[in-house]
């Protein structure tokens, strides 16, 4: 047993033998790649973040949790053990698990959640994938503290596509509640109304010095000067698209949710809660102290925790007395900052990481989003905030929907998602109070093999426009367009960009406009999508795609290992 950096345990073979004993299910032959084994427990501990210490559930008693390394082609065996008083699920945020939804993580999507007790492994190849990702725990609200970050270097002997960095440093974002996020949560449901705002912003799991109680609680890395760096930068907060910039420093942009685009250099970025953006940052001005900060970006008028959360750029040498300078960051509704940026992201597409981008499409799938109100006896006024894709609310099924697409148990959910809303209208047009017949239901959309697909994501103004990034789970796509308005589909696919899109896991639907993304269906399962602010996702802004199964000998879902957890 060792200890790896980020102070995670790293343990080999023997060790892990010890631990837990040997793991029998191998979900695919394993190859000459090296095997990554882990050991995460899930268990609560007293923390301390702003002006009092209060429990909350950790993994491996850390937070942010303990950091994975792995490289290109590895396979990873992760054993998961669960001592707290939840029942728990882990997603593997953006690694593509072929064919292996089971490892894949999602409650009551692709498992049913580990008990209170018991303990299960994922067990999943990396291929074809390197860069920044993270994990996080995926039932309830636990992402509030149950997340950290996935590293994934490339193949001996690749390097990085750009100039080698002195050093590489992760960097989380985050959200802190000083009291039970769960309880918050519950609260906000027998009121029908949006739980409590968080009471801080974090890198790194610390709020910084701008808060009370928190002199201690900053997070700080040293530079020398004339070096670069390599920040890997995770958006783990469950509400809050962020900005980033650091004080007197440029960052050029090299890649984004793991995968290599064309760099840039730019003042500050926009980042939404599951992306992932990698940025350099050359030390090269005065030595003194800096400060890293964060702060949400919300362009519409409705209540949003706007407090800035700051770490520290330390040139060596310089003492901690030295006040550290603050950044401007974009206003909190700088809408043409977030569009400018967003639209220099391009894939790097080169001969060795080329973007593939679909150029025909075989499905034309166009999602509405909507906020709406719906009816609730016990809750303040009588009713309850309610969310919905093409007027359809997401009810979370009570066993896992790929153990009943694969063992062919029927009721448990309908392939009859459709491919568009039941009626159109002004989408983006004057505020609509009404849901248009909003219903309830677990009803999925079956994709074939192999298709490509296009899908046109539009928010809508039922009670108000908002932005909202949304996670397909199993699948990178391409980001080939968005706009403000209604998507015109005599127009606007004219301008889409087919050549160097931005190749993403998860992307942001701007306020009152729509997002096109295009993706070829070649991982068989059930995968899960949805609004990755979790207030959405708790009101119900999610479905799951039904990919249908292949031909060939390696299109179909392997079987389920024997230690699934049992609803």
């Amino acid at each position: 047993m060792k200890m790896a950096p980020n102070g995670h345990l790293h343990l080999n073979l023997k060790t892990l033998f010890l631990l837990i004993g040997f793991i029998g299910f191998v979900p695919f032959v394993a190859n000459a790649a090296t095997v990554k084994r882990y050991q995460f427990d899930i268990q609560v501990k007293n923390v301390s973040r702003l002006c009092h210490a209060k429990p909350i559930v950790t993994v491996n008693g850390m937070f942010p949790g303990p950091t994975i390394y792995v490289r290109e082609g590895d396979r990873v065996v992760i054993n998961v053990t669960n001592y707290a008083q939840y029942n728990m699920s882990i997603h593997w945020h953006g690694l593509k698990q072929f064919r292996n939804g089971w490892a894949d993580g999602p409650a009551y999507i692709t498992q049913c959640p580990i008990q209170s007790g018991n303990s299960y492994t994922y067990d999943f190849n990396v291929t074809g994938q390197r860069g920044t990702l993270w994990w996080h725990a995926h039932i309830l609200w636990l992402r509030a503290t149950v997340y950290g970050a996935i590293v994934i270097m490339p193949m001996e002997g690749t390097p990085y596509p750009f100039p080698q960095p002195h050093m590489e440093v992760n960097l989380l974002l985050g959200e802190w509640w000083n009291t039970d996020v769960e309880q918050v949560v519950k609260q906000g449901e027998k009121l029908g109304l949006p739980p409590a705002m968080s009471d801080a912003h974090t890198i790194n799991g610390k709020p910084g010095p701008l808060f009370p109680c928190s002199e201690k609680h900053t997070f700080a890395m040293e530079v020398e000067w004339g070096k670069t760096y390599l920040l890997r930068i995770i958006n783990s907060a469950l509400n809050d698209e962020l900005f980033f910039a650091i004080a007197g420093h440029k960052m050029t942009v090299v890649e984004i949710d793991a995968v290599y685009c064309k760099p840039f250099t730019t003042q500050a970025l926009l980042i939404a809660p599951g992306q992932t953006t990698n940025v350099l940052v050359r030390a090269d001005q005065l030595p003194s102290r800096y400060f890293m900060a964060t702060r949400p970006f919300m362009d519409v008028p409705i209540p949003v925790d706007n407090k800035t959360a700051t770490a520290i750029l330390q040139y060596k040498g310089i003492p901690n007395t030295v006040m550290p300078i603050m950044p401007q960051l974009p206003a909190s509704d700088d809408t043409d900052f977030a569009s400018s940026y967003n639209d220099k992201l391009k894939s790097l597409n080169t001969p060795q990481f080329p973007a593939n981008v679909p150029q025909t499409v075989d499905r034309h799938l166009f999602f509405t989003i909507g906020l709406g109100r719906n009816a609730c006896p016990t809750c303040l006024n009588g009713t309850k905030l309610i969310a919905s894709l093409n007027n359809i609310s997401f009810v979370m099924p009570k066993i896992g929907l790929l153990q009943s697409h694969f063992f062919k148990i029927k009721g448990v959910f309908k392939t009859d998602f459709p491919d568009r809303p039941p009626k159109s209208f002004n989408y983006t047009g004057a505020p609509l109070t009404a849901n248009l017949g909003t219903s309830l239901g677990t009803r999925l959309s079956r994709i074939a093999f192999n298709s490509t697909v296009e899908l046109i994501l539009q928010d809508t103004n039922l009670l108000t426009v908002e932005s909202h990034p949304f996670h397909l789970h199993g699948y990178n796509f391409f980001v080939v367009g968005t706009g403000i308005g209604n998507f015109d589909p005599t127009k606007d696919p004219s301008k889409f960009n087919l050549v160097d899109p931005p190749e993403r896991n998860t992307v942001g639907v701007p306020a009152g406009g729509w997002t096109a993304i295009r993706f070829r269906a070649d991982n068989p399962g059930v995968w899960f999508m949805h609004c990755h602010l979790e207030l959405h996702t708790s009101w119900g802004l999610k479905t799951a795609f039904v990919v249908e199964d292949g031909k060939g000998p390696n299109e179909s879902v392997l079987p389920p290992p024997k230690d699934l957890p049992p609803c």
